[in-house]
């Protein structure tokens, strides 16, 4: 159980990042490579090539290439079965660990 649980624990702290939430956010909607994330996200290049090599070490991103590039995508769909059983229980809590002292928005 220790194992599972520290396991568990790396989940989400990978999951933790703006960044990279907002990244498997869109990759649940389809494969992209780094320069679309880069556009549609908002964020520098540099930025999305660090959260995205993460992810992949991490297991919950993969990559294809086609000549020169790479396009990414979820690693599995449970993946985003994760990210939306998160936006259930967000609403099913009326957002309400966004208020939290500890892990809220204004904790940040």
């Amino acid at each position: 159980m220790t194992q599972d649980l520290a396991a568990a624990v790396s989940l989400f702290h990978s999951l933790a990042d703006h960044s990279r939430l907002s990244i498997l956010r869109r990759l649940s909607a389809g494969e992209a490579r780094v320069r679309d994330l880069t556009d549609e996200l908002g964020l520098a290049q540099s930025t999305v090539s660090e959260h995205v090599g993460c992810l992949r070490e991490c297991g919950l991103v993969v990559a294809r290439s086609e000549g020169r590039q790479n396009f990414y995508s979820v690693s599995t769909p449970e993946v985003i079965d994760v990210l939306e059983a998160a936006e259930r229980l967000l609403a099913a809590t009326g957002f309400k660990v966004d208020l939290c002292k500890t892990y809220g928005s204004d904790a940040r």
